[in-house]
């Protein structure tokens, strides 16, 4: 991947278990979600990837995602929990892109769907052009990841305002 001024990684957590009687924000990640969780880390390991921040849903099953990728990942990052990013409508991912920090290169937004998938689909100014685009509009998975890059400030980010570089679904 070529260097651009910001690069955004929206990821839908890993797949979640649904044991009986946990409420859903509690839900932890299946065995096949940890092992993929693990295997995001080293597939962006291997993309070069040392994000400044990562904003982390408070959901149980998206902070287990990214603490297994993390660690796979094996880098130090600045991770905000953000209830914000938790059932949210796309208005609200987008929010929380905005406000990241000028000084942010590169961001990772760990959250759920349909608001990621949304998300990525309103920010990529191909708008299905790419085959990348047309992969994320048919399912975009569990432990998917679409990376976008940013031309403006954080604070100018919007519809059809990035560039969508790639989808992609990491499996252990």
């Amino acid at each position: 991947m070529s260097h651009v001024a910001r690069r955004l990684f929206i990821v839908r957590h890993a797949k979640s278990d649904w044991p009986e009687g946990v409420a859903d924000h509690e839900r932890p990640l299946a065995a096949r979600g940890r092992r993929d969780a693990k295997a995001l880390g080293s597939w962006l390991r291997a993309a070069g990837l040392v994000p400044d921040l990562v904003v982390v849903s408070t959901a149980q099953r998206t902070r287990e995602t990214w603490e297994l990728a993390g660690d796979a990942l094996g880098v130090s990052s600045r991770v905000t929990l953000d209830d914000r990013v938790y059932a949210a409508a796309v208005d609200d991912l987008l929010s929380v892109v905005k406000g990241a920090p000028a000084s942010v290169a590169t961001m990772v937004l760990v959250g759920h769907n349909p608001g990621v998938e949304e998300l990525a689909i309103l920010l990529d100014y191909e708008k299905g052009f790419e085959a990348d685009a047309s992969r994320l509009r048919m399912k975009f998975p569990t432990n998917g990841v679409a990376i976008l890059d940013v031309p403006d400030p954080w604070a100018r980010t919007g519809n059809g305002s990035c560039r969508l570089v790639l989808v992609a679904a990491p499996r252990g």
